[in-house]
């Protein structure tokens, strides 16, 4: 299906000056005709009979013509068929006039998902918006126009296993828009409802490719070589590969993905008090090899100074009672409380 732009169709207010012009001939012609025709007798009643019907007709089957008058704001557009067939949409804001006899058509102009643009008024003035994928009936000012403008899809959170199985939460905001207004209208039957699962499905197939932080051994790229990648680490790099993915689904459609953002990402519920005690664990671990290997340093260059000065010479075993205490005292958690000996060395 192509998309047809109705260009020639913007004479929306010469058609209602023409409309309320034919209005008031037709009045003009009911009260003349009438007179005319109702009240004299001869050649000329009629023609006034018969002006008095046209005026009537044209009255009675005038308001018609004022179906065909549309009003397009700045990014709305109108799809339009005839009898069932597609003749065009109107894209550009202004004031049409079409055939009376077409109907704008909208599969999705029902339904509301959490997003931006679906916004309603409940009865004491305040705005609502949805929560959540539910469907609800529109306000009336939205109609069955088609909303070019740029939208945010905030899909509810997600629970997903990484590549390493750890459940996961993840949540992910979708900014999208209407780009073929007769692929988003005929190729799928509801344009949100599709982009929608289509987001949930991209997540969840992007997601399994990578571990919630950096793992050994874990190739996310496909190139059969182990990486960095992870989902708390390579945020951007996921949110682009989840965007491409979901582009490829709904191209379809007629949607263009602009940007796709992790809102919201943590370990699962049930093992997040685990986690975090692996996550100190590992910390704690890096922190003291950072510390012993400060240490042996240390213990190595006092060594090789005390040697290459002759401060003092000692053997082996010495040597070793002397690295041990160095070491207890560099790598202890608290400060050292030394014991002086005044006596001999030996």
């Amino acid at each position: 299906m192509e998309e047809k732009i109705l260009n020639k169709n913007k004479n929306g207010m010469p058609m209602l000056l023409f409309i309320l012009a034919l209005h008031l001939a037709a009045i003009a012609a009911a009260i003349i005709g009438g007179i005319n025709g109702l009240n004299e007798s001869g050649p000329k009643a009629p023609w006034g009979i018969a002006l008095f019907v046209i005026g009537l007709i044209v009255l009675c089957l005038g308001w018609i013509l004022f179906c065909g008058l549309k009003v397009l704001r700045p990014q709305e557009a109108l799809v339009l068929t005839l009898f069932g067939k597609y003749i065009g949409t109107l894209k550009e804001d202004g004031f049409y006039w079409v055939n009376p006899f077409c109907s704008a058509l909208n599969p999705a102009a029902e339904t509301k998902l959490k997003q931006s643009g679906d916004v309603g008024s409940s009865g004491n003035g305040l705005l609502q918006i949805s929560s959540g994928n539910e469907h609800a009936p529109v306000n009336a000012g939205t109609g069955k126009k088609i909303s070019l403008k740029i939208m945010t899809l905030n899909n509810s959170r997600q629970k997903i296993n990484d590549c390493l199985g750890n459940p996961i939460e993840i949540g992910i905001a979708v900014m999208w828009r209407v780009t073929d207004t007769a692929k988003a209208v005929f190729n799928v039957d509801n344009y949100k409802e599709y982009l929608s699962l289509q987001c949930d499905s991209a997540l969840r197939n992007i997601v399994r490719m990578y571990p919630y932080d950096v793992a050994e051994n874990v190739d996310t790229t496909g190139d059969g070589q182990a990486d960095e990648g992870s989902l708390r680490g390579s945020s951007e790099v996921v949110a682009e590969r989840i965007r491409k993915e979901i582009q490829n689904k709904v191209a379809k459609a007629g949607l263009e993905i602009i940007e796709a953002r992790i809102t919201y990402l943590a370990y699962a519920p049930e093992i997040a008090a685990v986690m975090l005690q692996r996550q100190q664990a590992s910390a704690i671990i890096d922190a003291r090899k950072m510390i012993v290997d400060g240490a042996v340093g240390m213990v190595e260059m006092a060594l090789d100074r005390l040697s290459a000065k002759e401060v003092v010479q000692l053997d082996e075993e010495r040597k070793a009672a002397m690295v041990s205490n160095l070491l207890v005292v560099l790598c202890g958690n608290r400060d050292a409380q030394p014991i002086v000996n005044s006596g001999s060395l030996y």
